[in-house]
């Protein structure tokens, strides 16, 4: 290492460990801003302006009193990101995404700690809210489908009761994605992976005609298994095949009036994680040699069994009305219908649960269905007046669900134990009839929201207070109208209220040092557990949070380091516990209770950004999460009470990656590497077990903007990721086949590919 990079980095050092507290510039600063962005401009260097919506309206990152992380376009296609699920890497460190147990087929999402285990049933919801151009997920199902021509991910860290309401306890997630920009452009891109992969996708915009502005963005990706699946004409484990289709107008008639509707529509295909047996229960009953454990990642699975793919399809309206009705005042109204039909075929457990016992059935497969509707309509006035910028907004949300579920066996041991066969029907294997379980379930939710920023005349204008509230009212009813395969009538009907203030208080002592207090709350919406056998109903969750920040540029703008520390009250937390499955049971049953008493989640968040010389950009990215749970009462322990934990959340993760970019003889070569690691964490709030420590890196190299005439340009690139090709389970359990041993899913092997993309 030579000395100017010893000094370099002992000075980023010094300065990533110095203290440091967001909000706006002062108006003072917006001169020297301006000289200091066009001297960046004439070196080359200097680190671009991040624009965000995290308050209903475009604001610099850096003066948005939010703890934000914040993905471009640029930061998704280096580290090939397709689709949210691929954000399980831990690209950023407080948000956590895993699939639901094996099942790619429903995501959980969380933020600093506050992750749900099972918010994939209509009559409950999850804790950090998925938004796309302002509009709402309302099922986990579904948000693992191909994403299309995203502009940029926002990730707004702790409660967002205020602007975003319900379900946004964690943070939210909101995706951004492109509009219409009546001239025309094309980019098509087409690729080949390995597991037999490819990957076709192509927007194009149209040129402006009669006001009107249109664009096309359509996808289709495919990866084969990582685990082979040995039974002949069944597919293999962990495939995906995704499609999707966005068509988008926007229509401007006059100044100051636009129209956006947009259709999209998808198709995700996927198959479960295979589920290993990684330690033997020293005191399970004698086995078959066929139930083996492995402490590595296995490529083929031991048993072939049925498996097909399940398959989830969504499409959606969205109509965005924006006018502006004065040079102060903005009216917006953003209207959207969606639909979410989604099945779920899992044998990923194959045997690794199973118990021999002569020319007895096993290896359980679930199935499941859900059909879900929304309708949302959400409504914006935003303005400024002077020393005063404001938003207020009304919203309402109708959903309506049904899911049902069942779980036959699909093979049959041989007398000795030697040997599988696949049963003649899943109804040979069933243990109870079709379905198992039913039931369907509608909310409807109402709220009024408001939220101001006054500038007092004191300072220079460099203190800016911020406060504003929600009240919402939700009210939700469901039926659970099968249990154990019988017709039964259990139902209920809940209704709550809730206000949910916050007050900011930010001060920018230079142009390029913005600090910032935080007070706010949120909370998750009550619902009932259709895994229960008696629908057994639950209250709202709610978090309140204290947050002290800063966000700072210095070294000429070629740095960026943002810091944050909070600690959040967690109320009434809904805990989920699960019964063991006892050897011969194939039924999942899950309660859900709220924890007396208050929990306690305290963290820190680092983001540092550089751009040292002309084409280098760096960062770096770490989150400390440290959470105590009060104890809740497990109903399938005598109703005693037991520690929870909280899910998917390592103590210490951190992310780190470098892209540079240099021109060569008429193109330009770009490089990407990225590095992500956390510490071990637990799958279930109810089970002790501890994952691995996670440590991966990906990268991407890639040859560009050679010029194919006509104003086009061709790239060629090369990517990986997990490149180091690391083994780790991202989830291990004893309580769910507790007779057997320690069961655990891995991490995806390395995956690679080469892409050709062409831009007129």
């Amino acid at each position: 290492m030579t000395k100017t990079s010893r000094g370099l980095l002992a000075a980023l050092l010094a300065t990533a460990a110095a203290p440091a507290f967001a909000i706006d510039d002062a108006p003072a600063a917006a001169e020297a801003a301006a000289e200091s962005a066009a001297a960046e401009a004439a070196t080359g260097a200097g680190l671009d302006e991040i624009i965000v919506t995290a308050e209903k309206r475009e604001t610099n990152l850096q003066r948005t009193p939010i703890s934000i992380s914040v993905a471009s376009s640029q930061d998704l296609e280096n580290r090939r990101i397709q689709s949210l699920a691929d954000l399980a890497d831990g690209a950023i460190p407080s948000l956590r995404v895993a699939p639901f147990f094996s099942r790619s087929s429903a995501l959980t999402v969380g933020i600093r700690g506050i992750v749900p285990f099972d918010a994939n049933q209509p009559s409950r919801d999850a804790a950090v809210g998925v938004y796309v151009d302002g509009v709402f997920l309302g099922r986990s199902q579904g948000l693992g489908a191909a994403m299309l021509d995203v502009e940029r991910i926002e990730v707004l860290k702790g409660p967002q009761g205020t602007l975003f309401g319900r379900n946004a306890v964690g943070g939210a997630v909101s995706i951004v994605t492109k509009k219409p920009k009546g001239e025309f452009a094309m980019r098509t891109l087409a690729g080949i992976r390995n597991f037999g992969g490819y990957s076709v996708e192509t927007h194009i915009d149209l040129p402006e005609w009669n006001n009107i502005s249109l664009k096309l963005d359509g996808i289709s990706t495919q990866r084969g298994g990582t685990v082979n699946n040995p039974m002949q004409g069944e597919r293999d484990f962990n495939r995906f095949e995704r499609r999707g289709l966005r068509a988008s107008a926007l229509w401007r008639p006059a100044d100051g009036f636009e129209a956006l509707y947009a259709f999209d529509i998808s198709y995700d295909a996927t198959t479960p994680f295979y589920i290993q047996l990684l330690t033997r229960n020293p005191a399970a009953p004698a086995n078959s040699p066929l139930v083996q454990a492995f402490t590595d990642r296995q490529r083929d699975a031991l048993v072939g069994v049925p498996q097909q793919d399940s398959v989830g399809k969504t499409n959606g309206h969205l109509l965005t009305l924006t006018w502006d009705a004065s040079d102060a005042v903005t009216v917006k109204s953003i209207s959207a219908y969606r639909e979410v039909e989604q099945s779920q075929f899992d044998n990923g457990f194959g045997i690794a649960s199973a118990v021999f016992r002569p020319n007895a059935n096993t290896s359980r497969y679930s199935l499941a269905s859900l059909d879900q509707h929304q309708f949302s309509q959400e409504l914006q006035l935003i303005g400024s007046a002077p020393r005063l910028d404001y938003v207020l907004g009304a919203y309402y949300y109708y959903e309506k669900g049904t899911d049902d579920a069942w779980s036959p066996n699909t093979m049959r041991w041989s007398a000795d134990g030697l040997s599988l066969t696949r049963l003649p029907s899943l109804e040979a294997g069933q243990t109870s009839p079709f379905p198992d379980r039913a039931s369907t379930a509608i909310a409807n939710s109402y709220a009024a929201f408001a939220q101001g920023t006054w500038t007092p005349p004191i300072l220079d204008d460099r203190v800016r207070l911020t406060a504003g509230g929600r009240y919402t009212y939700d009210k939700r009813a469901g039926v659970l109208f099968k249990v154990n395969g019988q017709d039964t009538n259990i139902g209920f009907d809940r209704n709550w209220s809730r206000f949910d203030p916050m007050v900011t208080l930010a001060f920018d002592p230079t142009e390029t040092i913005h600090l910032y207090a935080k007070y706010g709350t949120a909370y998750r919406a009550g619902g009932a557990n259709s895994r229960s056998v008696n629908y057994r109903a639950f209250d709202p969750e709610s978090v309140e949070t204290w947050e002290i920040g800063a966000k700072t540029e210095f070294w000429d703008r070629r740095a960026r380091l943002n810091v944050a520390a909070y600690t959040t009250r967690y109320k009434d937390i809904q805990i989920d516990f699960s019964a063991q499955l006892l050897e011969g049971q194939t039924r999942t049953t899950l309660e859900t209770v709220n924890a007396p008493g208050n929990g306690r989640i305290r963290g820190v968040e680092v983001d540092l950004n550089l751009a040292p010389i002309s084409g280098l950009s760096l960062s770096a990215s770490y989150a400390y999460t440290k959470g105590d749970l009060p104890l809740a009462q497990n109903p399938f322990n005598n109703n005693n009470f037991q520690k929870p934990f909280i899910i998917f959340t390592p103590e210490h993760a951190f992310s780190v990656a470098g892209d540079y970019s240099v021109d060569v003889g008429g193109a330009t070569l770009k490089a990407h590497l990225d590095a992500n690691a956390s510490g071990a964490a637990r799958a279930q709030s109810g089970d002790p077990t501890l994952s691995d420590r996670s440590f991966l890196v990906n990268g991407r190299l890639a040859l560009g903007d050679i010029d194919v005439g006509r104003g086009g340009s061709a790239e060629f690139a090369l990517w990986s990721r997990n490149l180091l090709d690391r083994q780790q389970t991202f989830l291990r359990s004893i309580l769910a086949v507790q007779a057997t041993g320690v069961i655990g899913i891995y991490n995806e092997p390395r995956t690679f590919g080469a892409d050709v993309q062409i831009r007129f």
